[in-house]
């Protein structure tokens, strides 16, 4: 690991640590690895559950998420079906699960429509039973696959969390974006999650676009701030392999940190909190919660259903192989979609978890978000103070002003918000970083 005081002389957006470890570190599992044994020894009360919607109306220049366009109805009708499958697999496997939190991702799951949808809810309700009223469950949408009908049944099933990817307010940035959408299509889209009225509505937007200034930037700020969105996600652009951008080698703009500093300040001056480098929540918004056990990142266990989707046991996460080429991703879903039932009852692809991997995901979910890492909760999982495994890493965050410690807790300070798209990868053990510097993308 290199010292942090060197590191802050790089760039500092080294990659967004959502994640550990992160997907590129998932290599083949030889032989394939009996899920029940592991879903066995975990508590199953607070599970969060997550489905995957690889498909998109267009794919955006700067995407590398596991998703294709233009699918023909036979594929998004065999891959629901599959879909259902594993989820039977799961329920005969799993002793009645509880999901304290749910999401729908991809892709773009609101692609599907208006009967697909409620196929879908259906076969989760039947087998799991439907989501406790009050589960936080969020669901991703975009401008154009914005629909009425779509949201008010989402809505009615529980749906708690709405977030639309916007990206930018303005036409020419949407362009080089390699998503081109109309302010009126956008426009439309806002005033109809508006009407629908969901507990929480998130608007996404992208900065360091080349061609984006400060006033560009405020723009958009400003037009989403006038929607009283809940939260906002405000992603910093990385331009990777594979995806439209970096086949045209249109790197990002040198002002991300400073439009992110502009961001942040004028959104503190809106009402918002920051609980994340990317997240910022109205102190007014009121996020649902079960009245029973809460999900905890650090801890508790995330079943994943359809291709891309990960699953986090306390040892083994897993989930099918990630590409970003189109060609990929269809061998990818053919044989997900070809696969057996008794294939979802093994994992054939992730990462067996160390000891130390355990430690260092712990303090990297922890400490990247407001609440930073409780020093008792670290001492209650490992038995042992955070100091012993991370006293260096400690002492080099405090020194370079980027964390502050107490007896209480240890969280960063607003510059170590900042730089934590260099913290987190900084954080990564030797082994982690190999395996993800080894890995060929598709």
């Amino acid at each position: 690991m290199s010292h942090l005081a060197t590191k802050l002389l790089e760039d500092p957006y080294q990659g967004y640590a959502y994640g550990y470890p992160h997907k590129t570190a998932y290599r083949p599992l030889e032989p394939a690895i009996p899920l029940q044994p592991h879903w066995e020894k975990e508590d199953l009360s607070s599970l969060f559950f997550y489905l995957h919607i690889p498909f998109c109306e267009m794919r955006c220049g700067f995407c590398n998420l596991f998703t294709t366009t233009h699918p023909n109805e036979g594929l998004v009708s065999a891959y629901l079906n599959t879909v259902a499958r594993q989820m039977q697999t799961m329920s005969d496997m799993l002793d009645t699960p509880r999901f304290a939190q749910a999401a729908f991702g991809g892709g773009t799951p609101s692609f599907l429509s208006l009967s697909e949808l409620e196929t879908l809810f259906k076969n989760i309700s039947k087998h799991f039973g439907p989501f406790e009223k009050g589960t936080p469950i969020s669901f991703e949408t975009s401008p154009s696959t914005v629909e009425p009908e779509k949201l008010a049944f989402l809505k009615e099933a529980g749906v708690t969390r709405l977030s639309i990817g916007v990206q930018s307010f303005l036409l020419e940035e949407t362009k080089a974006l390699g998503r081109p959408q109309k302010p009126e299509t956008l426009h439309h889209a806002l005033e109809i999650i508006a009407k629908t009225n969901f507990p929480v509505f998130n608007i996404d937007l992208i900065y360091g676009t080349q061609g984006q200034t400060p006033e560009t930037w405020q723009s958009s700020l400003e037009q989403a701030v006038s929607y009283h969105p809940q939260e906002l996600f405000l992603y910093p652009l990385y331009v990777r392999p594979l995806t439209g951008l970096g086949k045209k080698e249109r790197l990002p703009s040198d002002l991300r940190p400073e439009l992110y500093k502009q961001a942040r300040d004028f959104l503190l001056s809106k009402g918002y909190e920051q609980i994340s480098m990317r997240l910022f929540r109205h102190r007014e918004a009121s996020v649902p919660q079960n009245q029973g056990p809460i999900h905890c990142c650090q801890e508790d266990g995330m079943i994943g259903f359809g291709a891309g989707a990960r699953s986090y046991t306390h040892d083994l996460h897993y989930s099918s192989e990630y590409a970003v080429g189109r060609s990929g991703i269809m061998e990818i879903l053919k044989h997900y979609t070809e696969s057996s039932d008794e294939a979802f009852k093994v994992a054939d692809y992730g990462c067996l978890l160390t000891k130390d991997d355990h430690h260092r995901r712990y303090l990297i979910k922890s400490i990247l978000r407001k609440g930073g890492l409780i020093h008792q909760d670290y001492q209650n999982e490992f038995g042992h103070p955070i100091a012993q495994d991370f006293g260096s890493e400690i002492t080099q965050l405090i020194d370079c002003g980027l964390a502050t410690n107490n007896s209480y807790h240890l969280h960063l300070t607003a510059e170590g918000f900042a730089y934590s798209d260099l913290i987190g990868p900084w954080l990564f053990s030797s082994n982690i970083t190999g395996r993800m510097e080894q890995y060929e993308l598709v």
